[in-house]
């Protein structure tokens, strides 16, 4: 079993989390209609829902909140996130907004038209919702290897070029307003794009006249991924690895509540002078002003500090291997996960966990919910619910992976916690017979429906067999 090293940091304050009893988390996920997105954070004992915006902050940024500068404009605090934004992903021009999908909104309505397309290594449900309702056309352009749970390839992150150039001469280039590249891809479980990869990417759309922007939410994580797998790069530090992912491409859109170990904020990068001044129009209707973007001054400061301390090898060798760790117990015990173990999340494979259970019921969403009840931990569905419904036809999308990921908070969980989860998936697996009812819709959101959707078991009061 593969050991991650010590934890980089010591505790300073601590948290009470509460215990609860099977029975009573039974009846609290009927309550919230089978959906562990609507339980109480207090009803929580491990929650693993998400990595966005749950990371423990350090004395550090602590301390810079004390140094927020509140003006409403041209706060100090804007100009010292400009710098640490220019200084350690290299676009000149900065926009602060409330948080990734504020940016994902502002880029959006800056470059997408009805009848526009985007292609993109995967989805991601904000950034393609917000693509679609501004009238583009999505099209997944990843390599085949991302779709397959088993597949070991060690960049499942990468673009299918053929796929790509595919997408090109069908709509044409004037058509493709820019292609969206994730690193690393959550959908797929925190995969990484390889530099090589990126590069090459980059020029043919560079060749095209087509724009290339990153959601660099998990980039420092991408970079070391890209240290640990690709050839050529194991001597190179993690920060000229994140300049390298960075510098090929025109922009950049940025949830600093993951990599950059915030608990709210974002930004936009741009190397466009032009495009950068329209999307500040844009940021003043729908974030604030340009240079706080629908933040506090001490939130811009935090995040400064934040990313300086993203890129410290200490804490994202720890950080990455305690993802890892809890990969390899679940593996080496036969539950069915994304392999390899990505950046931020481990996902179990719910469709190969659960076969009895078909895709119309929802394997995982229903092993979310079984996770719960079994020990209090809470983890997303990430599969057909999530993927929501095809807007021209009004049909489930099922997409191949159907999964329950595991996302790891930042500097949260120790040790125990991570074996805690691990205990759990392995005695739900061992036993996964118990598990007979799969979910139906009860209430179904128009969009980004895995968070507000309720559900009843398809048969009888419980997803458990009596």
């Amino acid at each position: 079993m593969p050991d991650y090293p010590p934890e980089p940091w010591r505790v300073k304050m601590v948290e009470p989390i509460r215990t609860t009893t099977r029975e009573y988390r039974e009846q609290v996920i009927r309550e919230a209609g089978w959906n562990p997105c609507l339980l109480r954070a207090d009803d929580v004992h491990v929650d693993l829902f998400t990595d966005s915006g749950t990371n423990a902050m350090s004395d550090r940024q602590w301390s810079a909140l004390l140094r927020g500068d509140e003006a409403y404009a041209g706060a100090r605090s804007f100009y010292v996130l400009e710098q640490a934004v220019r200084a350690h992903y290299g676009y000149e021009h900065v926009i602060p907004v409330h948080q990734g999908r504020g940016g994902e909104n502002i880029l959006s309505r800056c470059l997408l038209r009805p009848g526009t397309h985007v292609a993109a290594n995967m989805y991601f449900p904000s950034t393609r919702a917000h693509q679609e309702l501004n009238g583009a056309t999505f099209h997944d352009v990843i390599i085949d290897e991302a779709h397959d749970p088993a597949d070991e390839h060690p960049f499942k992150g990468n673009i299918d070029l053929n796929k790509l150039r595919a997408v090109v001469n069908e709509v044409g280039a004037d058509a493709i307003p820019y292609v969206s590249i994730a690193a690393t891809v959550n959908m797929a479980g925190g995969q990484p794009i390889s530099i090589a990869n990126l590069t090459e990417v980059c020029d043919f759309a560079h060749a095209h006249g087509i724009p290339v922007f990153l959601d660099a939410a998990r980039a420092v994580e991408n970079a070391w991924l890209v240290r640990q797998r690709e050839p050529g790069w194991a001597d190179r530090s993690v920060t000229d690895i994140l300049d390298a992912l960075c510098a090929p491409t025109d922009g950049a859109v940025m949830s600093a509540k993951k990599d950059s170990l915030a608990n709210i904020g974002g930004w936009l990068g741009f190397r466009d002078p032009e495009l950068a001044e329209q999307a500040r129009g844009l940021a003043l209707l729908y974030e604030g002003l340009h240079t706080y973007g629908g933040m506090a001054g001490r939130d811009m400061e935090a995040i400064a500090q934040g990313i300086v301390e993203s890129v410290d090898e200490d804490h994202i060798r720890n950080r990455v291997a305690q993802v890892e760790y809890l990969g390899a117990r679940l593996h080496a015990e036969g539950v069915p996960i994304v392999q390899p173990v990505g950046g931020h999340c481990v996902c179990v494979d719910a469709a190969t966990a659960l076969p009895h259970i078909p895709r119309t019921e929802f394997p995982g969403q229903t092993l979310a919910a079984a996770t719960y009840v079994d020990a209090g931990v809470r983890g997303v569905e990430r599969g057909a619910i999530t993927a929501g419904r095809d807007p021209r036809t009004g049909t489930n999308r099922f997409p191949p992976l159907e999964l329950l990921r595991l996302a790891i908070p930042r500097r949260v969980y120790t040790r125990g916690h991570i074996d805690h989860v691990a205990d759990s998936l392995i005695r739900l697996h061992a036993d996964r017979a118990r598990i007979v009812h799969g979910l139906a819709f009860t209430h179904e959101p128009r969009h980004l429906r895995f968070f507000q959707a309720r559900f009843s078991p398809t048969t009888g009061r419980s997803i458990f067999a009596n």
